[in-house]
């Protein structure tokens, strides 16, 4: 992964200087500290920082065709490269290096805005055809590479980070409809964002401005077959075929001139991924978060598999106190409010990485979405059997099988449990019913906006908008597909792989690989049964049954443990905010960004320090209100 910038007019002269693009570039060093480059042509700008890990001696970009009449600057790889240039050549195009970004160059002179079809990659790039003055902007399929765009006057500016553009466009405010949405869904959707006039291209997209005009299109989506119509119901030929395609993936995404490492997260995932490694890397680097706290703490399950491996392993101990001493770089990379604190280990694991000469490294992302490893398809599943039901002696029941507490827990978290299956329980034919409790229970938290902000929301409503968005198939899909649909487009594509995922990786220029998020592991998925992948509430069974024989016992058979860190405990210290995050939360502060309401707040850190009182929605608040404050001093 690297950096991208530019700037596009369709005139002669776009209102920004040299001077301004080249402080885009500087800003954005983390993302590339190996070089920089920029071509210019008249009023158009493509640039690029450079963090070298495929041909390290002439893959410097901007690139550019034989006869320079196209130009392109990329973020990201195209694992596919080698086959690309094989086919590409004897076809006649010739190339000038080995690197992977110049098959994007000759795919373009080929198949011109189809090309993607060709590509296995996480990418987002600009190209420039100087012939039809036409820029190309994309980004690859999940989104795991960014890429921003914004208007100036009449020019086009873009970045791998809204942070880049700032020299431009100056200080910046917050989108009332981008807040609404990140506090309700955890993320903005894109191709909005938590700041005005800011936008993101959606995964899988494609832009073409030409002519003065732009022209968005979707090149690929996640897409189901309709309920019923699935065409691989065989366990056998499921586990064999998830095998071999993930295995192809996996080691497709070992291709680099430097070390490759991974991440063990002590979880079924990422030990998946290192199992399949392990054969073309023997004795690689593995990383792993560990926690002082031993409610969070999986690192006996992280020495087991590295163990089992072999590998030479780093483990990054975690404290408070590292949480809240990183919590305002956590936000700067990250670019938006967050949630949750689990950014913040991330970050610290990446410094890790780095500092031990990793550049690249696998981890095991995706495989939640795409087999249904998490609790809410098997709460969505619950729910229906509820509203079909109404009198069943078993609901209960499935709430102990899925949620096994001690009955004194259960005692005392029952009675809130049940309120949440409740909530709009018979409503089984809205497009989001798997979700609802969960962003009704999110949204909660806009309560703490002062009445000047909501009433700039206004009407706006994040879940009608993001209908919108829907397939036009999505209503004939399986509801299991329904809400993994919603998950990646939601929480992977905006949350996991964004704040918690590239951001944190590349805010110490390393690069995160996900196996699991190979188009062509995703279209396989996509024809399994849905009994295949959630079978009762076993959740990613075709995997755990793939798998089985290559992973030790205690990782296959340990009950599930989302990812998680220490919550709002890192910002108090005996019942008061530590020194690095009490000025964002004192009364002036929040009255000075207007966003929260003074009151509010106060009540809520009253009631945060004293941390056995604060619930879940709580301290979400607490830390989205903190982000927040963070992101308006650094942006605003």
């Amino acid at each position: 992964m690297c950096g991208i910038i530019g700037v596009y007019h369709p005139g002669q002269a776009s209102g920004v200087s040299e001077q301004a693009v080249r402080r885009m570039l500087s800003s954005m060093v983390h993302r590339g500290p190996d070089g920089q480059g920029l071509f210019q042509d008249g009023s158009v700008f493509i640039g690029h920082r450079r963090l070298s890990i495929i041909d390290l001696a002439s893959g410097s970009q901007p690139m550019s065709n034989e006869d320079r009449t196209i130009h392109v600057c990329a973020n990201g790889e195209i694992f596919n490269y080698r086959e690309l240039m094989v086919e590409l050549a004897g076809q006649g195009h010739r190339f000038r290096t080995s690197c992977d970004i110049e098959v994007i160059l000759h795919l373009y002179e080929r198949y011109g805005i189809e090309m993607f079809a060709h590509m296995e990659g996480q990418f987002a790039f600009a190209l420039w055809d100087t012939v039809r003055r036409r820029l190309v902007l994309a980004r690859d399929r999940f989104g795991i590479a960014p890429l921003y765009y914004a208007t100036h006057g009449d020019a086009l500016v873009f970045a791998s980070e809204i942070k880049a553009m700032l020299p431009v466009l100056g200080r910046l405010r917050l989108s009332p409809e981008g807040m609404a949405q990140v506090f309700t869904f955890w993320s903005a959707v894109a191709p909005r964002t938590v700041f005005e006039g800011i936008w993101q291209l959606r995964p899988g997209q494609c832009m073409v401005f030409e002519e003065g005009r732009r022209r968005p299109f979707l090149y690929w989506d996640v897409s189901f077959p309709p309920r019923g119509a699935h065409d691989i119901q065989e366990e056998a030929q499921a586990m064999k075929g998830l095998h071999e395609i993930l295995d192809e993936a996996a080691s497709l995404r070992l291709r680099s001139d430097v070390p490759v490492g991974a991440y063990l997260s002590g979880g079924l995932d990422s030990s998946v991924i290192s199992v399949l490694v392990k054969t073309y890397v023997p004795g690689m680097e593995t990383f792993s978060v560990s926690f002082a706290d031993p409610a969070f703490d999986e690192s006996l399950f992280q020495e087991a598999m590295g163990r089992s491996l072999g590998t030479h392993h780093h483990v990054r101990r975690v404290s408070y106190n590292d949480i809240c001493g990183v919590f305002e770089q956590v936000v700067w990379h990250a670019e938006t409010p967050v949630l949750r604190t689990a950014p913040a280990p991330m970050f610290l694991l990446s410094r890790l990485t780095r500092e031990n000469g990793i550049k690249v490294v696998l981890t095991g992302e995706g495989a939640d979405e795409l087999f249904g490893g998490y609790d809410i398809f098997k709460e969505a599943l619950i729910r229906r059997f509820w509203a079909r039901y109404p009198e069943s002696a078993m609901r209960p029941l499935l709430l102990y099988a899925l949620y096994p507490y001690s009955p004194v827990q259960m005692r005392r978290s029952g009675r809130l449990l049940m309120s949440f299956y409740r909530e709009d329980l018979l409503d089984t034919g809205h497009f989001g019913y798997s979700h609802l409790p969960t962003w009704r229970s999110t949204s909660a938290v806009r309560q703490y906006f002062t009445e000047e902000f909501r009433g700039s929301v206004g009407a706006y409503d994040p879940v009608e908008d993001l209908g919108r968005l829907m397939p036009e198939a999505y209503a004939t899909w399986h509801p299991l597909n329904q809400a993994q649909y919603l998950e990646i487009k939601l929480l992977l594509a905006g949350y996991l792989l964004s704040s918690q995922g590239e951001r944190m990786t590349m805010a110490h220029g390393v690069e995160g690989r996900y196996p699991f998020l190979s188009h062509r592991v995703a279209e396989f998925a996509s024809r399994l049964s849905p009994q295949l992948k959630l079978r009762g509430l076993r959740e990613k069974y075709v995997l755990k049954k793939a798998f089985r024989k290559e992973l030790p016992g205690e990782i296959f058979s340990r009950v599930k443990q989302p990812y998680g860190a220490p919550s709002t405990e890192s910002f108090f210290h005996r019942g008061s905010l530590r020194a690095e995050v009490a000025p964002y939360l004192d009364r002036e502060a929040i009255a000075a960004g207007g966003v929260f309401d003074p009151d509010r707040v106060e009540a809520l850190i009253a009631k945060c320090s004293r941390l056995k009182r604060a619930g879940f929605r709580d301290t979400s608040a607490l830390i989205g209100v903190l982000s927040t404050q963070i992101l308006m001093r650094q942006f605003c």
